[in-house]
């Protein structure tokens, strides 16, 4: 499956290299000389990396046949995106976002709450987005209180601390 694993920022410098937001846990496994990576929009790709180095924490990227400033300039904000096996996972408790999309939700006493519509990236932990009676509730997404994650079955057993679903 193809799945967002960056989007191109600024122009860096004048020789067509990019700011890149990574979007990955294994960045060193998707941004390498010679990687070959599809574009949202399709009409900007596929892009092939031509250089890759660190700028200070900041992965910078260049891709083949894009030489200047101008040339990268127009790439701001396309997504890239690799072929990812969704279904390997060394770890039980490692979750790819298409897998939690959709989920439905219940709490620990047989409630269900409803789909997840987003999983939020935050720095302290990612946050589950789940349309509750037509509204947005946020879960953080802890053991604590996401104790059960069954992509197979599509289903999500939350325990939620007092208050979390009150409006």
């Amino acid at each position: 499956m193809q799945l967002v694993v960056a989007r191109i920022g600024r122009a860096h410098g004048v020789l067509g290299e990019a700011t890149i937001e990574v979007r990955t846990d294994q960045p060193e496994d998707r941004f390498y000389v010679g990687s070959v990576l599809a574009t949202e929009p399709t009409t900007f790709g596929p892009l092939t990396i031509s250089s890759v180095r660190d700028h200070n924490g900041t992965l910078l990227l260049g891709f083949s046949g894009i030489s200047d400033r101008n040339q990268i300039e127009k790439l701001r904000n396309v997504l890239l995106l690799a072929e990812v096996d969704i279904e390997a996972s060394s770890n039980e408790d490692d979750f790819h976002v298409q897998q939690l999309l959709e989920c439905i939700v219940s709490t620990d006493a047989g409630e269900v709450l409803g789909p997840v519509t987003d999983v939020i990236n935050l720095p302290g932990q990612d946050v589950l987005a789940v349309n509750y009676n037509g509204r947005e509730v946020l879960i953080p997404f802890v053991k604590a209180i996401v104790p059960i994650v069954d992509v197979v079955n599509r289903k999500i057993t939350v325990v939620p601390p007092v208050g979390l679903l009150d409006e």
